[in-house]
């Protein structure tokens, strides 16, 4: 509960705190009595939504880093180990690197078309490593393969980069910087419905999630279809990655960091508690860095990567001194 309220207050301060400062009073006029005014236009059309892709962005990401670390058993995986992100940003590449001058003229452009790209891009790697999960016996391999389809991406992507005009490139890196800021009013719900099914969808996985902990052969015993379960939560897991790269950016270290908070402070495996935990610090997370990203003083919004490797970052590098401990 405390979690929740958390969550409401900075998205709150979200609202109330950016390079403009907005008083508590003006802040309530502004949105409960409805006027009309400088700060009601900054609040509703720019800060409510940033406020609400930073709470989705950081469900998604979260949740579906829970799921890879399940699937994998391996505490350092994170959305983006099967090169998903990576063909978001191959997608980007392709568009805005190619055709990003002549396409600067369309106004639809900078608003939905390089997050469409990203999007199909991000699709086309999930349907290539669900085809190929039916043809791997290990999550190994299937580890493998996703580094090896994400190198491949990345290659195709420094290729365009190179071959790319100046303000191309420099459109791309801002991309790939990650931000909360760049979805529109009109995006909202199509982003904040695919959180909502892929949210729902790992929820019903909660029980076999729970099986899968306790390694492929006692599941199997139990009666768990290990590829069909598999393919089930690489698909959830994909579409949430996929949609809110495609929208905000690659951005790292919540899918990495959070499920590793949840089980620190509820101290449990159990799913069916630790994924609700998990999006709600997952949403406070995201909230928070997206707060500091907007601090006063900042010329502009800085880029949210910077701020969430700050906080990610430490939780890794814990989980890795833990596990070294637990080796000796």
């Amino acid at each position: 509960m405390s979690i929740l309220i958390l969550g409401l207050f900075l998205f709150v301060l979200n609202l109330i705190i950016g390079s403009v400062s907005i008083s508590w009073n003006d802040f309530s006029k502004a949105v409960f009595e409805a006027e009309d005014s400088t700060f009601r236009s900054i609040i509703i059309d720019y800060r409510l939504p940033q406020a609400i892709t930073a709470l989705l962005a950081g469900i998604g990401l979260s949740v579906s880093g829970l799921l890879m670390q399940t699937l994998f058993r391996n505490p350092l995986a994170d959305p983006s180990i099967l090169g998903i992100s990576s063909g978001a940003s191959l997608g980007v590449a392709l568009v805005v690197l190619l055709g990003g001058s002549a396409l600067a003229g369309l106004s639809w452009w900078s608003t939905m078309g390089i997050s469409m790209a990203a999007f199909i891009g991000a699709f086309l790697v999930l349907l290539l490593i669900l085809s190929l999960s039916s043809r791997l016996n290990s999550m190994v391999s299937l580890i493998l393969v996703g580094i090896m389809i994400a190198y491949i991406a990345g290659s195709v992507t420094d290729v365009l980069k190179f071959m790319g005009q100046k303000d191309d490139v420099h459109a791309f890196v801002v991309w790939g910087l990650g931000s909360f800021s760049s979805i529109g009013k009109a995006q909202l719900p199509f982003l904040g419905i695919v959180v909502a099914v892929g949210v729902v969808a790992a929820f019903l996985l909660s029980k076999t999630l729970n099986l899968l902990l306790l390694g492929q052969r006692y599941a199997e015993n139990l009666g768990l279809n290990i590829r069909r379960s598999s393919m089930f939560v690489i698909l959830v897991s994909g579409l949430l990655t996929a949609v809110v790269t495609a929208f905000c950016g690659p951005i790292a270290f919540l899918g990495l960091a959070v499920p590793h908070i949840a089980r620190f402070l509820f101290k449990t495996s159990d799913h069916r508690l630790l994924l609700p935990a998990t999006a709600l610090i997952g949403m406070d997370l995201a909230l928070f860095c997206n707060l500091i990203a907007r601090l006063p003083g900042f010329d502009g919004n800085l880029p949210i990567n910077s701020v969430t490797a700050l906080i990610g970052a430490p939780v890794v590098l814990a989980v890795i001194f833990k596990s070294q401990k637990t080796i000796k």
